[in-house]
């Protein structure tokens, strides 16, 4: 039921991501009402996917990749729609969020029939602690990375005095700026108590809470530049512009030291 249920998701978020693009090409505000519709739909099926894994006979580990990157996509699309309330023109940015939404649920739907159940390294309460927090603050850094690529964009653009295509109505830089800092503001302490529950697993487990693994160094050096990064962005010591690409830098190198080492042969 896991698998078909993050398939039936990850085709919603891949109909929404469709329909937003129809959108913006026509431009439609039907289409665009009709995309947030899906992408609030794949996100509650998303959500119930969650609750079948306590249901489940043999349920694949949470600390799972396949299943830790299905909860940071979960994660990153619903702290999207609540500040999509709070800021309504923000809701043109579903043809971005949605098809970053599918990959992540796609990837899950394919790797969970090869991930085994919950046992061994995988279970107790840091464990999920560690991964459900990190991978929460990791989505959430994703989401101030992608509104940093977009001031950049956008910021680019009016620099160089080019006009705006007709389809194409960004958010403002401020706007982008708030999304930005929120994400981080939410996203970094969430991060944080992520790491702390890690180093207390590894104390618990091996009664060592330093890390010595390459996974570990890399995350825990991540860590402190990304904290040193937030830092700037909340000292007022860089300006917006600054502060969105060390947003877009610092995620990069998060996500390469927590996942794209643990790919490396």
């Amino acid at each position: 039921m896991i698998v078909p249920l993050h398939q039936l998701t990850a085709a919603i978020y891949l109909l929404a991501s469709i329909v937003a693009g129809l959108g913006m090409s026509v431009p439609s505000r039907r289409a665009a009402r009709i995309a947030v519709g899906l992408l609030v739909l794949g996100a509650v099926v998303h959500g119930a996917t969650f609750s079948i894994f306590h249901m489940a006979e043999s349920p694949p580990g949470i600390t799972e990749l396949p299943a830790a990157v299905s909860f940071m996509a979960w994660v990153g699309t619903f702290f999207f729609l609540i500040l999509m309330l709070r800021r309504k023109h923000l809701a043109r940015l579903v043809v971005l969020v949605a098809p970053v939404s599918f990959l992540g649920v796609f990837f899950a739907a394919l790797r969970l029939p090869s991930a085994g159940p919950a046992a061994g390294l995988g279970s107790g309460t840091w464990p999920h602690a560690h991964v459900l927090l990190a991978s929460a603050g990791l989505s959430l850094g994703g989401i101030a990375a992608l509104a940093g690529v977009l001031f950049l964009t956008e910021h680019g653009r009016l620099k160089a005095k080019r006009p705006l295509p007709a389809w194409l109505n960004l958010p403002s830089l401020e706007s982008l700026d708030r999304v930005g800092a929120a994400a981080l503001a939410i996203g970094f302490p969430l991060l944080t108590l992520g790491v702390i529950a890690g180093m207390i697993w590894l104390q618990t487990l091996e009664g060592r809470g330093w890390p010595t693994t390459a996974h570990e160094l890399w995350t825990l050096v991540a860590w402190v530049v990304y904290a040193v990064l937030v830092t700037l962005r909340f000292t007022s010591l860089q300006g917006a512009r600054s502060a969105a690409a060390f947003a877009v830098g610092g995620f990069a190198f998060l996500l390469f030291a927590v996942i794209g080492v643990g790919l490396l042969p």
